[in-house]
């Protein structure tokens, strides 16, 4: 699986490449900036990337414009995106983009290699990996949409958001598969969604709700 990697941080950008190779992966290139970012997405072709949102020259949104760019030019680019903070616009744009393949987490994930790796695994493999305090800011914003849901549900959209399945939904809460799939029909039906999609779409449609419910950031 071939990657490419846009981060400017040398020591970073070097670990994900030790981290990354010794989990299988082939690292296809690895820029510090926004433009070689698209080069080498052009030339390689990649099975999925991952970006740092801010990037030289001016560190304020270059990486996620970039990423945006990429996968309107390659439509189904698998991103996973890296931030030091949860920035909610730019979470709300990526996930706004249609098709999977979409992750946004903050940087001391990386840390936890396994669980990082698998979040990537994902990603390429169409689904979502999503930060647990993107989805609770997100969450957060949405107010009025989600406010019909239980407590329990909004810890299955939570984690459903993640890219959990169904099974381990039910081991992190302790629950039967049954008491999850009910929960959410729930969740789709309270918020006026198809409860016949799978997988990723069903995650990506709630998040969209959720993000169009909100408005935009400090409204």
């Amino acid at each position: 699986m071939r990657v490419v990697i846009a981060e400017d941080n040398v020591l970073l950008s070097t670990g994900l490449e030790l981290l990354l190779g010794r989990a299988g992966f082939q690292i296809a290139a690895v820029v510090d900036d926004a433009a070689g970012f698209l080069t080498a997405v052009r030339r390689h072709r990649p099975d999925v990337t991952i970006v740092d949102v801010r990037l030289p020259p001016s560190f304020r949104d270059e990486g996620i414009r970039a990423a945006l760019e990429a996968r309107r030019e390659h439509p189904g680019l698998p991103v996973l995106v890296l931030s030091q903070y949860v920035e909610q616009q730019y979470a709300a744009e990526l996930l706004s983009t249609s098709g999977g393949g979409v992750g946004y987490l903050l940087k001391d994930r990386v840390s936890r290699v396994d669980g990082f790796v698998d979040a990537l695994r994902r990603v390429a493999d169409g689904g979502t990996a999503m930060d647990p305090e993107v989805i609770a800011q997100l969450v957060h914003r949405a107010g009025d949409p989600i406010a019909a849901l239980t407590a329990r549900e909004r810890e299955v959209l939570a984690l459903m958001a993640q890219g959990h399945d169904n099974t381990a939904i039910a081991r992190h809460l302790v629950v039967t598969d049954n008491a999850v799939h009910k929960h959410i029909g729930n969740i789709f039906a309270k918020l006026g969604l198809a409860v016949t999609d799978s997988g990723h779409r069903r995650v990506l449609a709630v998040l969209a709700y959720l993000n169009a419910a909100g408005g935009p950031p400090g409204a």
